[in-house]
């Protein structure tokens, strides 16, 4: 997976930042939707990588359900997590025992749960 995410980095769209960022959603039947992230100069027009797949996915016709695991990537020298808007998409499709895998470029990665990432997801239950 990290060789998938470190040529993924490179299609990644982020003139303002230079902060690449790469990801890879394993869904359940075994195929994998890629998201990088896509800045705009009204930088509220960005989007990110976790959610510019876990869209893809949607529009693909995946529901929640259907997404099984989370491989992050950027492209600075550190792990990095999800920003919190991306958790809270996160929550809203993957099941809480699901992993989000943060990957370096070079040998580091750690593994949480969406349930220890996203300890209080908003939900329908709050509306």
């Amino acid at each position: 997976m990290r060789e998938e995410l470190i040529k993924l980095l490179d299609k990644a769209y982020a003139p303002y930042s230079n902060f690449h960022v790469a990801c890879i959603i394993e869904m359940m039947d075994g195929k994998y939707i890629p998201g990088v992230n896509v800045e705009n100069a009204s930088y509220g027009g960005a989007i990110c990588a976790e959610r510019n797949a876990i869209t893809t996915a949607v529009a693909m016709g995946y529901k929640r359900g259907d997404f099984k695991k989370i491989y992050v990537m950027v492209s600075g020298d550190k792990l990095s997590t999800p920003c919190f808007i991306c958790r809270q998409v996160i929550t809203e499709f993957f099941d809480k025992d699901s992993e989000i895998v943060l990957m370096g470029k070079v040998g580091d990665s750690k593994t949480y749960k969406v349930s220890e990432m996203c300890p209080y997801p908003f939900d329908s239950e709050d509306l």
